[in-house]
């Protein structure tokens, strides 16, 4: 059973354990749109699970307010809407408008070095400017992509100097500018220099200079010791096997992700931020226009804001994931149409992501399909089988495990796909959906990911893929494992949670991974053998030793 909370509803009611919405218009819903909204949020959590509170608002008005799901698990308190949630990584819209907000009174620049600002910062002997910090674009090691860290190290309470020691002696992974990777240590320096332009904390700055100004009462600087009314717990693990939320001292998170607030509030910030009432139209267009690498690139990334596409429309915002919590929310600005989906868990099955994008095309009266699962033998199954070539350089490999059929794209995490049909297929966990189509002796995969209407065609090119090879699992750290395989004469390493990645060899023992900066040498025994690996990444090394 399902358990739903609307604040659209005049009063509720409980039948055999579930409580359910009245049927009430909000706004300028229709009873249909409620009916679908309500259809896919109650759907996609269970009563007596981790959810999530949903907003969904058009025309400035909010016409679905709703939760489902269970906001404490060990006192069965059911998730309501107006709880307070932390947001994680949409922390950075807030930061970034906060660093608009101080160029625009003329104290700092796009393209100042962040030294001005952090004189006991290295400048790497090149300029980083606070725009390579909004873009992503620095080269600075993100401090939670260092190994091990954040299992432990984050743990820890730190002052903002301490925190940027974590990572500021490590050499840049490549030329600022150059390349775009998603980076949280950027993030935290602009909070940094936040705090030397304003001369004062991040926390107050964003408490004084936005939440007070926007009445966003029920919003924060997280903290796990102080008494927040109707914050909902967060939970780690998965359906059947939740727990507690891990620790993590939120002097880390900082400007990087380190807010909290409600649905509400979020919505009410959104419309301050789109209506120039903190910064002007000329900032806003900055934020939201992706940045262009020198190759002309875009990196579908501005200033703590991203882009999207939605049934074809253009979307703005950001997500966020930290432990316990997953958010997303976005804006169309087209159509004035805004949605938020607040999680308190890591492990749904249903991610905050896949849930925004369906609110948000019943909103612009655009739904995707639902597709419905059915039963197929394994022997059907089994004829679509294979390795599939997308372009020179990409495969995606379809395989079938107890009756199951699952699709690995290169460097991707293994899916299961569910049939609709004997040749059409569909994911829980996004929008994307693709058929099988037979030409002749040929099979073609037509994938349409996130649900876009252009197919990705890739054609059968082999039975079955090469058998993988363990060359051997290489402990760096208690619970931090690197695994090496060898696909015919080609080598990749896969570490404990993360996607396997091809290795780049520079020798018979050293070897590169180009796009993370990582050197990995196999050290060799007197007779040749290997039962030691050192893996070298941002300035830190690490030795591994051969379990098996």
């Amino acid at each position: 059973m399902r358990r739903v909370t609307c604040a659209i509803a005049l009063f509720t009611f409980a039948v055999l354990g579930v409580a359910a919405p009245a049927a009430a218009p909000a706004q300028t819903a229709t009873s249909e749109a409620l009916r679908q909204y309500e259809e896919v949020l109650v759907s996609a959590y269970p009563v007596d699970e981790p959810g999530a509170a949903v907003l969904v608002a058009r025309g400035g008005e909010v016409e679905y307010l709703g939760a489902a799901g269970t906001a404490s698990l060990e006192l069965g308190v059911p998730l309501e809407p107006g709880m307070v949630f932390e947001i994680g990584s949409i922390t950075k819209q807030f930061t970034a408008a906060a660093i608009m907000m101080l160029i625009e009174e003329g104290r700092l620049a796009l393209d100042d070095p962040i030294t001005k600002f952090l004189p006991d910062y290295p400048d790497y002997g090149q300029n980083v400017t606070v725009e390579h910090l909004l873009t992503h674009t620095s080269g600075i090691v993100s401090y939670t992509n260092i190994p091990g860290y954040m299992e432990a190290e984050v743990r820890k309470d730190l002052s903002v100097e301490e925190l940027i020691d974590v990572f500021k002696d490590r050499p840049v992974e490549f030329e600022p500018g150059a390349r775009y990777a998603y980076n949280n240590s950027g993030y935290v320096l602009l909070g940094a220099i936040i705090e030397s332009v304003s001369g004062m904390s991040y926390a107050d700055f964003v408490q004084q200079r936005i939440f007070d100004p926007l009445g966003m009462r029920d919003s924060y600087y997280g903290s796990l010791s102080r008494v927040i009314p109707d914050r909902a717990p967060g939970y780690d693990g998965e359906p059947g096997a939740w727990v507690n939320a891990a620790f993590v001292s939120m002097t880390q998170p900082y400007s990087a992700g380190a807010l909290m607030t409600t649905l509400e509030d979020l919505f009410r910030w959104n419309q301050a931020l789109f209506g120039g009432e903190l910064i002007s139209e000329q900032s806003l267009e900055m934020m939201t226009t992706p940045h262009l690498l020198p190759n002309g690139e875009s990196t579908g990334y501005g200033y703590g804001l991203t882009t999207r596409d939605i049934r074809g429309r253009p979307a703005v915002g950001h997500g966020g994931g930290i432990f316990g919590y997953v958010t997303d929310a976005f804006y169309l600005p087209e159509e004035d149409v805004y949605v938020a989906v607040f999680c308190n868990s890591t492990g749904s099955e249903v991610p905050p992501n896949l849930l925004a994008g369906k609110l948000a095309a019943i909103a612009i009266g655009d739904p995707y399909p639902e597709w419905e699962e059915i039963a197929l033998d394994e022997a059907t199954l089994q004829r679509y089988a294979g390795v599939y070539q997308i372009d020179e350089t990409t495969q995606r490999v379809v395989t079938v495990e107890d009756g199951r059929l699952y699709t690995q794209r290169d460097g991707g995490r293994k899916l299961r796909a569910f049939p609709s049909s004997e040749t059409h297929f569909f994911y829980k966990t996004s929008l994307s959906h693709f058929e099988f189509v037979i030409r002749g002796d040929t099979i073609y995969m037509l994938m349409h990911q996130g649900g876009a209407e252009q197919a990705e065609e890739a054609v059968r090119v082999a039975d079955a893929p090469p058998p993988r090879q363990p060359v051997g699992v290489y402990e760096l750290m208690p619970g931090f494992d690197l695994t090496v395989s060898r696909i015919d004469d080609t080598l990749t390493a896969q570490a404990t949670g993360q996607p396997a990645v091809r290795l780049m060899p520079a020798s018979e023992t050293e070897f590169f991974v180009e796009e993370i900066g990582a050197e990995i040498t196999f050290v060799r025994n007197p007779d040749g053998s290997v039962d030691e690996l050192i893996l070298l990444q941002g300035g830190q090394e690490l030795r591994g030793r051969r379990k098996s």
